[in-house]
C-alpha cells in the first residue's frame, strides 16, 4: 500500500506535541493592528491548542504525526 501524503498547508501550521495535543498559532494577528488592544496583542502572541471537535480532521491531513 502506497504512503498517505501530509498536507503541505498543515505541516507548516500545526505541530504535535508529545502529549498528542495539536498546537497552532493563534488568529486576528496579520492586519487592523491599531484596533486591537496591547494586551490583546500580547495574548494572541502565544500559541493556540486545536479543540477537540476538530482533531479528526487535523489527524487526516497529518497522518504520520
Amino acid at each position: 500500500m502506497p504512503k498517505m501524503k501530509s498536507l503541505s498547508s498543515a505541516k507548516k501550521r500545526f505541530v504535535v506535541k508529545a502529549s498528542g495535543k495539536v498546537k497552532c498559532k493563534q488568529t486576528k494577528m496579520r492586519h487592523l493592528q491599531k484596533n486591537k488592544s496591547q494586551k490583546l496583542k500580547r495574548g494572541l502572541r502565544k500559541g493556540d491548542y486545536i479543540d477537540a471537535s476538530d482533531r479528526r480532521r487535523i489527524d487526516n491531513m497529518l497522518p504520520y504525526a
